[in-house]
């Protein structure tokens, strides 16, 4: 069964009517969700599963699951499981999920500021990274965290779009990540586009305009190899 991904046309839906598709050892299956599963480097959502009794569960990780468009809720130790074809209301967990959002949108502008390939990253609520193929000393910390800033405080739109397997194909530069290739298969492709900034692949969450990041501050830039380069932000601004 194939989930219906609601994020993927509104980054910032928090609530939706689902029906339980399945129950399994690896969690729960709806037939749509709001919650994103773990992919791209960013964290998969939390929140809660409402039945109509009142009752909660507690979803702790959103996964993937075998085949494609399979998502599973996890639900956390202890939680009572709902039944399939049980109707629910979901509610995920939006503050933790904004600041994955704002933080995942900061890493695009972040990778506009630092003009290296890009060999792997990772999104937690509380921090982000990028590792780059560049050599150490071409990162300074109070340079990024400036540049970042001023596209941050100058703001942009995000807006989604989309493009086929073969325009991907014909346009290699837009994949930015050595790590992580976009998915294909499916014949189209979606990109994250911040005019005048940015354009590239990516299936994760964002925000609709770069001012809502508010701003970023480097915690640390250290070597994790030749070849990788970690450049570690938070956020500076309110929830």
């Amino acid at each position: 069964m194939t989930t219906q991904l609601l994020f993927r046309e509104d980054a910032y839906l928090r609530t939706a009517s689902a029906h339980v598709a399945a129950v399994t050892a690896g969690g729960i299956e709806l037939d749509r969700t709001v919650f994103y599963p773990l992919g791209g480097g960013q964290a998969g959502d939390a929140g809660w599963l409402l039945r109509a009794s009142g009752e909660r569960v507690a979803i702790a990780d959103t996964r993937k699951g075998d085949g494609e468009g399979r998502v599973l809720h996890v639900p956390a130790g202890g939680t009572p499981l709902p039944e399939p074809g049980e109707a629910v209301t979901l509610e995920i967990d939006w503050p933790r999920r904004h600041r994955l959002m704002r933080l995942h949108t900061a890493l695009h502008l972040l990778s506009c500021v630092i003009t290296a390939p890009v060999t792997g990253g990772n999104i937690v609520p509380d921090k982000a990274r990028l590792d780059f193929d560049i050599e150490l000393s071409k990162l300074n910390a109070a340079h990024i965290e400036r540049a970042t800033n001023a596209l941050i405080a100058a703001g942009a739109p995000t807006e989604t779009i989309w493009i086929t397997d073969e325009e991907l194909d014909a346009q290699p530069e837009l994949v930015k990540t050595m790590s992580v290739q976009p998915p294909r298969g499916a014949g189209r492709v979606r990109l994250l586009r911040i005019p005048g900034i940015d354009l590239q692949p990516c299936g994760g969450t964002h925000v609709a305009n770069v001012a809502e990041i508010e701003g970023i501050r480097v915690l640390r830039i250290r070597s994790e190899g030749r070849r990788n380069k970690r450049v570690e932000i938070a956020l500076t601004g309110s929830d």
